[in-house]
């Protein structure tokens, strides 16, 4: 028979190894990631109200001008706020396209039912993207808390984890994936 006198030495070495590497990988994700994402899935849900303006309206989804206008002046409050412009023109511009896909999806399905719902319409240029701008404010506000983590190792799980608390349906959680797409980064 063998005797390895050594053995629990290294067992434990092994465990204690795992532990901290399992603590390391478990690390909790930073305050600022829960608020950002909630203001994210608000703008999301509003995608639903635009989707219905363009309804009633026949306007085609796609607004170049428009998005072009949002991208410039969120470079400029990127610069008062003494972030990056360029990632900050890609989050915007994540945002955006996350809401199109919603508007894109939500139109297919009316088109497929034959109508849209039965709901009130707000006024798209007086109350929604007023409120889309109050948003596009708030949104840079956390994300600035959020920066410091972008390049954290654990960022993609925390992401993950945050985003499935606020998924209400499969396209509502595509456009949600795609509107943190942006978030996360490799180490620069």
């Amino acid at each position: 028979m063998f005797h390895f006198p050594c053995l629990p030495q290294l067992l434990t070495c092994a465990l204690l190894g795992l532990s901290v590497g399992a603590a390391q990988a478990a690390a909790p994700a930073p305050e600022s990631l829960q608020p950002l994402l909630a203001t994210m899935n608000e703008r999301l849900n509003i995608a639903d109200l635009v989707a219905l303006t363009k309804w009633d309206s026949g306007k085609p989804i796609q607004d170049s001008a428009r998005e072009a206008q949002v991208i410039a002046d969120a470079r400029k409050l990127a610069v008062a706020r003494k972030l990056d412009p360029n990632d900050v023109a890609e989050l915007v511009s994540a945002q955006m396209e996350a809401n199109k896909l919603v508007q894109y999806g939500l139109i297919a399905q009316w088109h497929a039912a034959g109508k849209a719902p039965d709901t009130p319409r707000p006024d798209l240029a007086r109350q929604i993207r007023p409120q889309l701008d109050e948003l596009q404010n708030r949104l840079l506000q956390q994300y600035a808390r959020f920066v410091p983590y972008r390049t954290d190792p654990n960022c993609q799980d925390w992401l993950a984890t945050a985003r499935s608390g606020l998924i209400k349906d499969g396209l509502h959680g595509q456009a949600l994936i795609r509107a943190t797409g942006e978030l996360c980064v490799a180490d620069r």
